[in-house]
């Protein structure tokens, strides 16, 4: 069988690639060896946030007095909290199944390998019903992500049981009541944030001298202050030498300032960064060129092999389910000879925990290692109207512009709902736009969005709620 397009992987990249290259008039065949969706709809970006949104409902309900009402204990189903986020999980793999059936994309299920091919490779799938399939295509789109990272020589592998990444973190056989969370970024943290919600004990250790360490510092310091308050333990500057299991507990031990210590807790989870799943394909038969275990492309996602293409994950950083589906679609489009969307967009990252943290662009330290002359404007959500009356004042936004043409560089954000606020900055850069622009934005009011404007006026000093 013959198709325009191949694309091996369905998660956001993979099958929002295939529907465009469908879209613009291409045959198309998708192969998935798991679920439709990939990682990032069954055991990443949704569940995870399903999870979390009965953590800060959980939360809310905690603190009913501060918002002038009352109501009994409340209590949780911690077996109903994940089969609702499994749900949810089932929902968008049915949805992606009946996207590929609109646009008439065959699903293949099985796992790909690639061999010499006349205008691209040759896709040989190992099928989960059994037997073979091999397919030839002009074009062929890898969107095979990427994995949790473990390390086995500390013993930092998951077993299912006490020791967990992320997939185990989604399905855990009961609510422990202490977790050591190895890693601060955005997954550790999201994790350790619903556990720690949830009641249990949660200490979160990170090799860098800070948490978040992709953020801001200004943003990375006011979330380990948060979280504090929130009850979170942090061991920051530490190496772990080791992970073991005792008859009952996890046992994780640490170099802190080259001091050794121990820690105990019922689980651990291991967050500490992906590998892309690169492995097995045939790659290095096609001689496919590679950048420390990441599939290397161009602009357009090509790749040294002619009819190649690689997205997301599998291509490198950042590792993030958006930028991967905007390249599938800019790849989509190249292939077909279509009119190209941006080609360098800003890629915003978030972290959904309680606070939440979101950013685009430049952070402070970046631009003065890169020797910019910049100017910074701040304003705390403290100081605005629907914050407070939403009971939510914690937090701030931070804007970076060029100080000699006024363009937006950067904009870093924590508190609530900012990673929904974080988008308009991210149109701002795509659009070129400069300090002024955003000063003569009319914003609602009450909203939180004012905190933009007031940023904005902050950079030249001439704030004015504060």
């Amino acid at each position: 069988m013959s198709y325009d397009l191949v694309v091996i992987g369905s998660g956001p990249g993979g099958y929002e690639g295939a529907i465009r290259a469908s879209q613009n008039g291409l045959k198309v065949a998708i192969v998935e060896r798991e679920l439709l969706g990939g990682i990032c709809l069954n055991w990443g970006c949704i569940p995870t946030k399903a999870l979390l949104k009965s953590a800060e409902v959980f939360d809310k309900i905690n603190h009913l007095g501060d918002y002038g009402l009352t109501g009994e204990k409340p209590g949780f189903d911690f077996e109903k909290v994940i089969a609702r986020s499994r749900a949810v999980a089932k929902q968008l793999n049915g949805g992606v199944g009946y996207l590929m059936k609109k646009n008439k994309i065959d699903v293949i299920e099985g796992f790909a390998t690639l061999e010499p091919g006349k205008d691209a490779p040759k896709v040989r799938v190992k099928l989960n019903k059994g037997g073979e399939q091999v397919i030839e295509a002009k074009n062929v789109m890898l969107a095979v992500g990427a994995r949790a990272r473990e390390i086995p020589t500390i013993g930092a592998v998951s077993d299912g049981e006490r020791i967990w990444t992320y997939r185990n973190a989604l399905t855990p056989k009961a609510m422990p009541k202490s977790l050591v969370v190895i890693g601060s970024g955005a997954i550790g943290i999201e994790f350790a944030s619903f556990y720690r919600s949830l009641g249990a004990d949660v200490t979160v250790v990170e090799a860098m001298d800070r948490i978040l360490p992709v953020e801001d510092k200004e943003v990375s310091a006011e979330a380990q202050k948060a979280f504090e308050k929130r009850g979170f333990k942090f061991r920051l500057g530490a190496k772990v030498t080791k992970v073991e299991k005792t008859a009952a507990n996890v046992k994780v031990s640490v170099e802190v300032g080259g001091k050794a210590e121990t820690l105990e807790a019922e689980g651990c989870i291991v967050a500490v960064g992906i590998v892309a799943n690169t492995e097995n394909l045939g790659l290095e038969k096609l001689g496919v060129e590679m950048d420390r275990g990441h599939i290397k492309n161009d602009s357009h996602g090509k790749t040294n092999v002619k009819g190649l293409y690689a997205i997301g994950d599998c291509a490198g950083p950042p590792w993030l389910a958006h930028k991967a589906s905007h390249e599938a679609v800019h790849a989509a489009d190249y292939m077909a000879g279509k009119k190209l969307s941006n080609l360098n967009p800003p890629i915003p990252g978030c972290t959904y925990a309680t606070p939440e943290v979101a950013s685009v662009g430049i952070t402070e330290q970046g631009a003065k290692e890169k020797g910019l002359d910049v100017k910074i404007g701040r304003f705390p959500f403290k100081a605005n109207g629907k914050a407070i009356a939403a009971g939510e004042p914690g937090g701030f936004v931070k804007v970076i512009f060029d100080k000699k043409t006024g363009a937006l560089l950067g904009a870093h954000l924590i508190g609530a709902n900012v990673t929904e606020m974080v988008q308009g900055f991210c149109l701002a850069i795509t659009m070129e736009a400069t300090e002024e622009d955003l000063q003569g934005t009319v914003f609602p009011h009450p909203t939180m969005s004012e905190a933009i404007l007031e940023a904005s006026l902050d950079a030249d000093g001439r704030m004015i709620n504060l």
